[in-house]
């Protein structure tokens, strides 16, 4: 999810910000705590401390058949699903955890921010192998707030299945619902069928709730999905459209065929066009969609949209030796002026994340204009109306980033909302940078400025704080967004490009359909840069501590000058110099972290005096997010 412009919520936080005395830990920098279910999970041959899966790593699995229906008049979505779960787990269940995301929207359920309330969820049947269950007593069903138990008649054996089916309905929330919901034209639909929580290596079943800020932790599955709307309402969804001539029009038809050679803007459905979608006798028509190996399925319609596509050359996505390619959608209102950009802004996202990170795996990307900020789902991206076409580029590539973190590697948003909102930011900040050039500013030092606002202040918190957990708004958008943006600058900038790369393209090929925690992103890093990093991760994962190191000052002394080096706030960091010296010549100098490591708070570093010094800068190349620019620089 990208969050909304955050000026306003940045003068707050620079008004509000204590002025503190300097902070240094001057004893020993311990590792990180030990995590007891992760070191479990290693002893049982599920993770390893190499980063990548253990040999008994295992996976569940689920296949959902839904059917829904939408009247956009009342508002009103009601829908059946089957759901066959599959237990490739070494446990026996006897209950099945299911989320309910859409009693958010009831009253009687805990909530962290304020919500429309439409009612929730209304569940009118539930069934286990075709036997149909009542809700509470003995043998029951329960729902507690978003999440549902579901008692089995039969212990559900490890390699066998259940099938659990589900008749519900609501009311679909309008749009000042957090990440989906309707103005009248547009409906965007998420959170909306009965969800098999995940049940993994490490924790188990993972129930949090949804209380409206943390997102989600989902499991991976397959989706056969039917959705019934008026004719003229055009529908777009996670998945593969299966019956386009059934419901698109013949000259859209034609022109989404022109999009497999044309390598510019295809305009499918202008204003020009009287029809949107095919009619029908009963002024209602069926859209089928198949998705594969998929965390969630979201679906929009609207019938005011406009359609445009192209296609995005990925590289080879399928190992077959040749480039691929993903066909790119957007549908936004007439009045959306800057959205006549966004085909061309979801091409380049996708092509520039596709070679920063690893090819884009799926068959399209879409992104729709909808009364939702941004919000990410498989395939499938929800944006407002943004007027600025380079704020607009910002949420497309920052929701494309998604596509990667967590809908490819399905990592614990809810617990851990920087390992995919942070990671989101730190690659939307290098697309807009590739997309605008170095005129539009360097986005990376920006995310430094942001993080920087509020770096040492009362708001900050540490970022392996439970995203429903922060004490403020601010201190969650700072840990999940601007926060980590400065931390995987610095963090290549201590391993270097290549180790970099290879860690990231490690995890992603280790951990895509799978449930990565921290520990194995961190280990991951590790193994590809062979060096223990553990100070790393507490200093920026764990602790709110600031980084200044300074040039406290210099001299000569016979053929050599010495620097001295101080740590004059809590983060150990490497000091890197760029000494300047007469006739031209620069050498580079890197003192490791490991001096500070045992709470050395002062360094002397020695470089030859001749040819003659002429200044020394410390992060010359701006890759760490010092706090006093002003005290690292050296002039004898």
């Amino acid at each position: 999810m990208r969050t909304i412009p955050l000026l306003l919520l940045f003068v707050t936080v620079a008004c509000s910000r204590a002025v503190t005395a300097p902070t240094v830990v001057s004893g020993p920098i311990v590792g990180i705590p030990v995590d007891s279910t992760f070191a479990r999970a290693i002893t049982r041959g599920t993770r390893t401390d190499t980063g990548a899966p253990g040999p008994r790593y295992w996976q569940q699995w689920a296949s959902y058949r839904i059917a829904a229906r939408l009247d956009p008049r009342t508002a009103q979505l009601a829908g059946e699903e089957t759901v066959r779960y599959h237990n490739r787990s070494p446990d026996t269940l006897r209950r099945v955890a299911v989320h309910l995301l859409q009693n958010l929207f009831a009253s009687n359920s805990p909530k962290n921010e304020n919500v429309p309330l439409t009612g929730g969820l209304r569940l009118e049947r539930v069934t286990v192998d075709g036997r149909e269950l009542a809700r509470g007593g003995d043998g029951g069903y329960d729902v507690q707030g978003t999440i549902g138990w579901i008692p089995l008649s039969r212990p559900l054996a490890p390699g066998d299945s259940v099938e659990l089916g589900f008749m519900w309905g609501f009311r679909v929330p309008p749009a000042s619902a957090p990440r989906m919901g309707q103005d009248g034209e547009v409906f965007f639909i998420a959170q909306w069928y009965p969800m098999v929580a995940v049940y993994d290596d490490v924790n188990g079943w993972q129930t949090d709730p949804y209380l409206g800020n943390g997102e989600f932790y989902y499991g991976f599955a397959d989706y056969d999905v039917t959705l019934t709307l008026p004719t003229g309402w055009l529908v777009t969804a996670t998945g593969e459209l299966q019956n386009p001539r059934d419901v698109l029009t013949d000259s859209a038809l034609s022109r989404l065929e022109r999009t497999r050679t044309d390598t510019g803007i295809v305009h499918i459905v202008w204003r020009r066009d009287a029809e949107r979608t095919r009619n029908d006798a009963d002024g209602l028509l069926e859209w089928k969609y198949v998705a594969r190996g998929v965390r969630d399925f979201a679906f929009g319609t609207s019938n005011r949209w406009l359609w445009d596509a192209t296609r995005a050359v990925v590289g080879d996505a399928n190992g077959d030796g040749r480039a691929d390619t993903a066909a790119i959608h957007t549908m936004f209102r007439a009045t959306a002026a800057a959205w006549e950009l966004s085909a061309r802004f979801a091409k380049h996202s996708v092509e520039f994340l596709s070679r920063d990170i690893w090819p884009y795996p799926y068959p399209h990307m879409t992104a729709v204009e909808t009364t939702v900020y941004g919000m990410e789902y498989p395939m499938l991206t929800a944006i407002a109306a943004v007027p600025d076409p380079q704020e607009l580029y910002t949420v497309i590539a920052h929701e494309i980033a998604h596509m990667w973190f967590p809908m490819q590697v399905g990592t614990d948003e809810k617990r851990y909302p920087w390992y995919d909102e942070g990671l989101a930011s730190y690659f939307e900040t290098r697309a807009a940078r590739d997309q605008f050039g170095p005129a539009a500013g360097d986005p990376a030092v920006t995310g430094f400025v942001n993080y920087l606002r509020a770096a040492g202040g009362d708001v900050e918190a540490p970022l392996m704080t439970h995203s429903d957990r922060y004490p403020s708004q601010a201190a969650y958008v700072i840990a999940s967004y601007e926060k980590p943006v400065s931390i995987f600058r610095s963090l290549r900038g201590v391993i270097g490009d290549s180790a970099f790369v290879r860690a990231f393209r490690d995890h992603g090929r280790w951990w895509r359909n799978k449930h990565p925690t921290p520990y194995d992103l961190w280990n991951s890093f590790e193994n590809a840069s062979d060096r223990q990093l553990d100070w790393f991760w507490r200093t920026w994962f764990y602790e709110t501590w600031t980084m200044d190191l300074a040039i406290a000052g210099g001299r000569v002394v016979g053929d050599s000058v010495e620097i001295d080096i101080e740590r004059r706030q809590a983060a150990p960091m490497p000091a890197v110099l760029l000494v300047r010296r007469e006739g031209g010549r620069q050498d580079r100098v890197t003192v490791p972290a490991s001096v500070w490591l045992s709470g050395a708070t002062r360094h002397t570093t020695r470089v030859a005096a001749s040819p003659r010094v002429l200044s020394v800068e410390l992060d010359p190349d701006k890759l760490f997010p010092d706090l006093m620019r002003s005290n690292d620089r050296w002039t004898p």
